[in-house]
This record gives C-alpha cells, structure tokens and sequence, in this order.
C-alpha cells in the first residue's frame, strides 16, 4: 500500500515545478546589440514650397526652370532681391541679384522685406508665364559681387540642414519636403 501511495502521490507531483530561490537559474548574459548611431546622408535635393511668410514665390518659369524670389535677403547693411534659378532638372543656373535699400528700424539679423514692388514685379515678368508651386532641387553656392548667395548645406552634430544666403532667414532640414522651415 505504500507503494501505491507514493506512486499516486509521484503521478500528482507530475508537471508541478518548484522553485527554491537558492536554486533559481541565474540568467545568462545576452550579447547586447548596441545599434550604431544612424548617420544622417547629406541630401542632393531639397523641396521649397511656396507660402505665405517667407516663401512667397517659388515655382517653375515659362521656360521650365525652378526659381525662389525673395526681396528680404540681407548682408550687414545692405538688402538685396535675388532670384535664384535652377534647370528644369533642379541643377543650379544663375542667381540674379539688385542691391537694394535695407528696411530701416529692421534688427540687424532679422529679414524684412525691402518693400521693392516694382523690382518684384519685374523679376516676376521675366518669369514668363510662371507657376507658383513646390520645386525640388539642389543647393548651391556662389558669389554676386563679393557676397554670397545660395542655399547652402550645412551639418552641425550628425544633423544637415540647408540655409539661404544671404541672411540665413530660412533653414530646411531633413525630412526635406519643404512644409516646415526654422527662421
């Protein structure tokens, strides 16, 4: 009969575990994969897309190439219009730049349109029959008399981004769609 009861009692006990703290496996180190820091790739084009504060006018000409017209670009004292123009393929082609009068009572880092209407209007006549409309292409860099224009890339800790010149007013980064800027 003992025997019979210990069987029983080894046929219950069987599936049950038990778990003596002294006795609980210690777990083993797993390699831990430290992923490497993604490192953000420098972008050959970026999207500009007109709006109502400091991107009124970007789009493709009558000719087919991409343009940005701004009249709040500025170096030190000194306001300009620039109108920037890329190939229709979104290569740079020329910067067309007039010195104009710096809006006074404006800080000395801070873009404000220089109120230069006609010039505007001239610029856009040029144009042809435009379009106003997102324009995706790459940044550049080059020189009217002495002072640079462009939009320029840029990398500050891992992160790129690309700046108009000049003033630096307006600053994409990356998804690089052009719906959000830092001025």
């Amino acid at each position: 009969m003992r025997v019979g009861l210990a069987l029983l009692g080894a046929v219950a006990l069987t599936g049950c575990t038990s778990v003596n703290p002294a006795r609980t496996p210690t777990p083993q180190p797993t390699a831990k994969s430290t992923p490497e820091p993604t490192r953000e790739v420098a972008p050959q084009r970026f999207r500009i897309v007109p709006d109502d504060y400091h991107v009124p006018y970007a789009g493709t000409a009558q000719d087919g190439r991409k343009f940005f017209l701004s009249d709040e670009l500025f170096a030190g004292n000194a306001g300009y219009v620039g109108l920037y123009l890329w190939n229709a393929d979104g290569t740079f082609d020329e910067v067309k730049a007039d010195v104009v009068r710096r809006t006074p009572g404006v800080p000395p880092a801070q873009a404000a349109s220089a109120g230069a209407d006609a010039l505007i209007k001239s610029r856009l006549a040029e144009l042809g029959n435009y379009k106003l409309e997102p324009i995706d292409v790459a940044p550049f860099t080059t020189k009217v008399d002495g002072t640079t224009f462009g939009w320029i890339l840029d990398q500050f800790e891992g992160q790129y981004s690309i700046h108009i010149e000049p003033g630096d007013f307006i600053a994409y980064y990356a998804p690089w769609d052009g719906l959000g800027y830092d001025t």
